[in-house]
C-alpha cells in the first residue's frame, strides 16, 4: 500500500490563513480520495510559510472492482423503456439478464465498473482541489487563469513504496508535479528530490526548513524563555502571538533586544501592544517592578555577527514607533490634569450611531440608567453616574485612537491621573467586560453598574431602531452584550426587573432615534415607569395628564415599546438557554420557568430552573412530570367535552378508596410546604415537596378509574386532578417538559 506525499509551494502565505489552510487541504484531498474509492491509514498536513504539505499513509493502490446490480422494466416493455434503461446502465440489450419475480419476468443488468489505478484518482482529486481551494482571499498573476493566495510555483506530488517512489502525472496552467521541493530561500536556494515523506522532512532540515508549526512555536517559546531567564526577567506569554510569529519563519532564530532607558517608564500595555501590533515583538518584563525592559523578536536567518545587525535594525524601527506613544502619553496626561471633560465633550461631535445620535448622547442614556440601577447594584449612585460619565473619556484621546485595543484601559491611567478615586477610574477598564464566555466579570459594585448600563443600553437602542441579529450575522455583537447581562446578573447575585428598565431605556432610546419626541414628555414617562415599574399603566397616565396635546409625538410607543421589551426578553431568554446548555439544564426546563410570572429576574429564573432540572434528573421527578401529563390531559379533554372548568375544589368525603384519600392529604401537605418556600424562594423545597407527590399520584391513577359511571364521583375526581395541576404548576409549568 503505498504512501503519497504533496507539498504546494509558493510564496508567502499569510500566518493567520496557514492554519485552516492545512485543515481543508487534509480534509479535500481525503474526502476526495474516499470518495473515489480509495481508503487510506492515516493522513496529517503541515504548513511553513511557503508550502502546504499532505501526507496520506497505507493508500489503496487502486480503486476496487464494484459490480452493481440493477433492476429494470418488465419483459416485453415498450422499446423507448428499454432502450432507456440501456443507456443510464451503460450496457448493450444483449447483456440483459431475464429473471422471474412475483410481479412477473424482468430485465435485471449487472453493470462492473473496473478500478482505477491511485496515481490517476490522485492527479484528478488534487487538480481539482488546487482550482477550487476556499482561500478567503486570493489572486492571479501572470497570464494564466489559476487563482492562489501568493503565486504557485511547483507542485510536488509523488506515491512511494517499497519499490520506490512515482511522481503522479498531473499539470495545472502550465505547473507540472514533479518530485523536487526547496529549502529555505536564503541558507539553502536550489532544489532537490524526495522519496517520501521521511526522506523529505529530514532533507527539509537540513536545508534549515522546520516542517511543524507546532514545533517551530515550541522552539521560538523555550529560546525566549531560556533568554529571558539568563537576564533575570521573563517573557509575557501571548498565544495568539506566538501563533502567528511561528507561521512567518521558516528557520525560527530568537533574539533579545532592549527598550531605550527613555521608554521605560511608559505604561507596559502600551509598550507590549506597540511592539505586538506593529513589530510582532514579544514583550520581556522584570518581575520585580512589572515594567517591559526588553524584547524578543524573531528572525527567519542564522547570520554571521548572531544577529546583531537584524537586533540594531529592529531597535532602531521600534524606538520610531514609542516615540510617537510616549508623544501621545505625554501628550494626553496633560490634557487628563488640566481638564479631562474636555475629552467627554467632544464625543458630542462623535457619532455613535445614525439612529441613536452621538457618543455624548448615549453617555447621559448610561448616566440616567445607572442612577436607576446603582440601588440594586449597591453602588453610590453620584459616583455611579460620575463614573459612567468618565468611563468613556479616552475615546477623544490621541494613544486611544492610535491603538483602539487600549480603550478602557488608557482611561483607567488618564481619570486616576485627573486626581479621581480608583475605583471611579476602574470603571474605565472594567465596564466593557465581560466581552466573551471566557472573560472575567466586574465584581466592584461601581464597574458592574457601569457595565450593565453600558450594555442595556446598547441592546435596547439597537431593538428601538429595528437593528437586532439575524442568523449568523451580529454586526453589533448583541448576543455577546445580552450574554454580558446575564453573567453581570448571576456572578453578582442581582436582583433585577428587566421588565422596567427596559422599558426606560427604550423610551430614552425612542428620543434618540425619534426628533419629534419631546423631552418634557420623555420625563413625565420615565417617572411613571419608574413609579409603576411596567409601561402599560405608567403610559395611561401620561396620556391622561397629556389630554391630547402633542400626544401624537409619543403616542407610536404605546405599542412599539412594550412589543421591543417583550422581544428582547425573549432575545434574553434565548441566550440564557444557551449559556446554561454547559450546566447540563435542559431548554424545556428553562421554557418551563420562563412560562412563570417574574421571568424578567434572571437570577430569580436561574435558580428554578436549577432546581427544576435537579428534580427531574430523579426518578421521582421523572415519574412525577408524567403522572402530572396523565392528570392534565385527563381534566383537560373532560373540560373541553364538558365545556366546564373543574376548579371549584375537590371534596375528600367522596373520596372512594385509600388512595384516593391518601391523595387528598398529600396535596394538602404539599401546599403546604409549597406555598411558604415558593414566598421565600426557596425552590429546592417547593420542587422537593412537589416531588413527593409522584407516589400518592402513582397509587390513585392504579387504583382509580377518574371518569366514573357516578357524575359525583366523575366531577369530584376531576377536580382533584385540577387541584394536582394547580399545585404542581404553581412551581414550573410542567407542560413545557418533553418526553
Amino acid at each position: 500500500m503505498p504512501d503519497l506525499l504533496i507539498e504546494l509551494f509558493s510564496e508567502e502565505i499569510p500566518a493567520r490563513m496557514q492554519t485552516r489552510a492545512g485543515e481543508d487541504l487534509k480534509k479535500r484531498i481525503t474526502d476526495g480520495l474516499v470518495e473515489a474509492g480509495l481508503t487510506y491509514a492515516h493522513a496529517h498536513a503541515l504548513t511553513t510559510p511557503r508550502r502546504l504539505t499532505l501526507a496520506v499513509e497505507g493508500l489503496l493502490a487502486e480503486s476496487p472492482t464494484i459490480r452493481e446490480e440493477r433492476k429494470g422494466p418488465k419483459v416485453g416493455a415498450p422499446d423507448t423503456a428499454i432502450e432507456g434503461f440501456l443507456r443510464g446502465a451503460g450496457i448493450s440489450r444483449d447483456q440483459l439478464e431475464e429473471r422471474d419475480t412475483p410481479k412477473g419476468a424482468v430485465y435485471f443488468a449487472t453493470i462492473e465498473k473496473p478500478g482505477r489505478p491511485a496515481a490517476e484518482i490522485v492527479a484528478e482529486v488534487l487538480a481539482d482541489t488546487i482550482r477550487n481551494f476556499p482561500w478567503p482571499k486570493s489572486m492571479r498573476w501572470g497570464s494564466g487563469a489559476l487563482r492562489w493566495v501568493r503565486p504557485l510555483h511547483s507542485i510536488l506530488c509523488i506515491l512511494s513504496d517499497e519499490s520506490g517512489a512515482q511522481v503522479v502525472p498531473m499539470e495545472i496552467d502550465g505547473i507540472t508535479a514533479g518530485d523536487t521541493t526547496e529549502g529555505h530561500r536564503f541558507m539553502a536556494p536550489g532544489r532537490f528530490a524526495v522519496t517520501g515523506f521521511e526522506d523529505y522532512a529530514a532533507k527539509l532540515k537540513r536545508a534549515f526548513v522546520v516542517l511543524s508549526a507546532e514545533e517551530r512555536a515550541e522552539h521560538i517559546w523555550n529560546d525566549a524563555q531560556n533568554l529571558a531567564f539568563a537576564a533575570g526577567l521573563e517573557v509575557v506569554e501571548d498565544k495568539g502571538l506566538l501563533a502567528e510569529v511561528a507561521g512567518l519563519v521558516e528557520w525560527p532564530v530568537v533574539l533579545m533586544g532592549q527598550i531605550d532607558d527613555e521608554f521605560l517608564d511608559l505604561p507596559p500595555e502600551v509598550l507590549q501592544t506597540s511592539m505586538k501590533e506593529h513589530q510582532k515583538f514579544f514583550s520581556v518584563r522584570n518581575p520585580a517592578t512589572g515594567r517591559i525592559e526588553r524584547f524578543v523578536t524573531v528572525a527567519n536567518r542564522e547570520t554571521t555577527d548572531n544577529g546583531a545587525t537584524i537586533l540594531a535594525g529592529n531597535q532602531k524601527v521600534l524606538s520610531a514607533r514609542l516615540a510617537d506613544a510616549k508623544f501621545f502619553w505625554e501628550n494626553d496626561l496633560r490634557v487628563a490634569k488640566s481638564d479631562i471633560t474636555q475629552w467627554t465633550r467632544a464625543l458630542e461631535n462623535v457619532t455613535f450611531h445614525n439612529k441613536l445620535g452621538t457618543q455624548a448622547q448615549r453617555i447621559d442614556r448610561i448616566a440616567a440608567l445607572v442612577r436607576e440601577l446603582a440601588p440594586v447594584t449597591g453602588a453610590d449612585s453620584d459616583q455611579a453616574e460620575k463614573a459612567a460619565r468618565l468611563a468613556k473619556a479616552d475615546l477623544s484621546s490621541e494613544m486611544v485612537y492610535e491603538f483602539p485595543e487600549l480603550q478602557g484601559l488608557m482611561g483607567r491611567y488618564y481619570i486616576e491621573a485627573a486626581g479621581e478615586d480608583a475605583a471611579v477610574a476602574a470603571v474605565a477598564q472594567e465596564h466593557y467586560s465581560p466581552l466573551g464566555p471566557s472573560d472575567d466579570v466586574p465584581t466592584a459594585p461601581l464597574s458592574v453598574t457601569v457595565a450593565l448600563a453600558d450594555k442595556l443600553d446598547t441592546l435596547t437602542g439597537f431593538w428601538a431602531i429595528d437593528e437586532k441579529p439575524t442568523g449568523s450575522k451580529d454586526p453589533f455583537a448583541l448576543r455577546r452584550a445580552a450574554l454580558g447581562v446575564i453573567r453581570l446578573i448571576l456572578n453578582n447575585d442581582l436582583r433585577l426587573k428587566l421588565g422596567g428598565i427596559l422599558n426606560a431605556q427604550l423610551v430614552r432610546a425612542e428620543v434618540a432615534s425619534n426628533d419629534a419626541v419631546h423631552d418634557e414628555h420623555v420625563a413625565d414617562l420615565l417617572e411613571e415607569i419608574a413609579q409603576h415599574g411596567v409601561f402599560g399603566a405608567a403610559f395611561r397616565v401620561v396620556k391622561e395628564k397629556l389630554a391630547g396635546k402633542r400626544l401624537s409625538d409619543i403616542l407610536h410607543m404605546e405599542r412599539k415599546v412594550p412589543e421591543a421589551t417583550q422581544d428582547l426578553l425573549n432575545f434574553f431568554h434565548d441566550r440564557l438557554k444557551v449559556f446554561l446548555r454547559d450546566e447540563g439544564i435542559r431548554h424545556d426546563v428553562i421554557d418551563a420557568c420562563i412560562a412563570m410570572d417574574g421571568n424578567d429576574d434572571i437570577n430569580l429564573l436561574v435558580k428554578r430552573a436549577r432546581a427544576l432540572n435537579a428534580v427531574i434528573a430523579t426518578e421521582d421527578g421523572e415519574n412525577l412530570v408524567q403522572g402530572f401529563k396523565r392528570a392534565n390531559n385527563i381534566l383537560t379533554q373532560a373540560e373541553e367535552k364538558d365545556g366546564v372548568e373543574y376548579s371549584f375544589g375537590a371534596d375528600p368525603k367522596f373520596a372512594e378508596t385509600d388512595s384516593e384519600k391518601a391523595l387528598f392529604a398529600a396535596l394538602d401537605e404539599a401546599q403546604a410546604k409549597i406555598a411558604p418556600a415558593l414566598a421565600a424562594e426557596d425552590f429546592p423545597a417547593a420542587m422537593a415537596a412537589m416531588a413527593a407527590l409522584r407516589g400518592p399520584i402513582d397509587a390513585f391513577f392504579e387504583d382509580v378509574q377518574v371518569n366514573a359511571d357516578n357524575p359525583v364521583l366523575r366531577r369530584n375526581r376531576l377536580n382533584l386532578l385540577s387541584q394536582i395541576r394547580q399545585i404542581c404548576s404553581s412551581v414550573a409549568d410542567l407542560t413545557k417538559i418533553e418526553g
